[in-house]
Parts: C-alpha cells; sequence; structure tokens
C-alpha cells in the first residue's frame, strides 16, 4: 500500500486538536446576577432549516424579563442584520443601566469583528 501511495481510511489519532489556538475572552458577568430589567442583555444567532435552504435568526433578549428586545432574519450569515438588531435594541430600549455596552466593528483587513467596550460605561 505504502508503494502505491495508498492508506486505510480510519480516525486518525489528534483529529480535534486545532493547529492554531484562538483567543480566550473573559467572562465579564462572573458573580453578577440580572436583578432587573435592562441590567443585562444577550444575543444568540441560530438558523432554521427551510425547504430549500436556511435562514439566520438574531435576537436580542434581557436577561431578566427574558423580553425579545430585537430580532432579524437573514438568508446569509453575514455580521449586516447582527448590527441592525443591535442598533434597534440600543436605540428603542433604555440601556443607560448596562453593566457593559458593547460596540461592535469588523476590521475590512482581515474581515474580524472586534468588539471594545464604549466610553462611559462599567
Amino acid at each position: 500500500m505504502r508503494e502505491m501511495g495508498i492508506e486505510a481510511i480510519y480516525q486518525k489519532p489528534n483529529l480535534s486538536v486545532n493547529a492554531m489556538p484562538h483567543p480566550v475572552y473573559p467572562y465579564l458577568l462572573q458573580g453578577v446576577t440580572a436583578s432587573h430589567p435592562n441590567h443585562i442583555w444577550g444575543t444568540d444567532i441560530t438558523y432554521i432549516r427551510m425547504h430549500q435552504g436556511f435562514v439566520y435568526l438574531t435576537a436580542y433578549l434581557d436577561w431578566f424579563s427574558r423580553f425579545v428586545l430585537s430580532w432579524r432574519l437573514s438568508t446569509t450569515l453575514e455580521i449586516g442584520f447582527v448590527l441592525e438588531a443591535a442598533e434597534e435594541a440600543l436605540n428603542t430600549y433604555d440601556h443607560r443601566t448596562l453593566r457593559t455596552v458593547i460596540k461592535a466593528h469588523i476590521l475590512p483587513a482581515t474581515n474580524t469583528l472586534h468588539y471594545l467596550p464604549v466610553a462611559g460605561h462599567k
């Protein structure tokens, strides 16, 4: 088999080990409990299987009341619809009591998303 350049198909060792480690970000809500509305918001992206493909749903939620602050659907998994939903939630609801407000921006050279705390928030 070696002379012919073929090999058996089987699971190789260390298959799930990533060659490049990814950065680990700190958990900002360590020891914090959502005690009132607009204290902590969260977001999630999920997909919905349709007859001819997928649609992607992003939603922003208030962790205390479990109220959906804003949501968007998209046929592509691009950042635009996520940022639109974030802007709608921030513009519609009182976010002054949020523990940390995060501003997202994309670096065009690498097409990566970065988060920065907005000045004036803890």
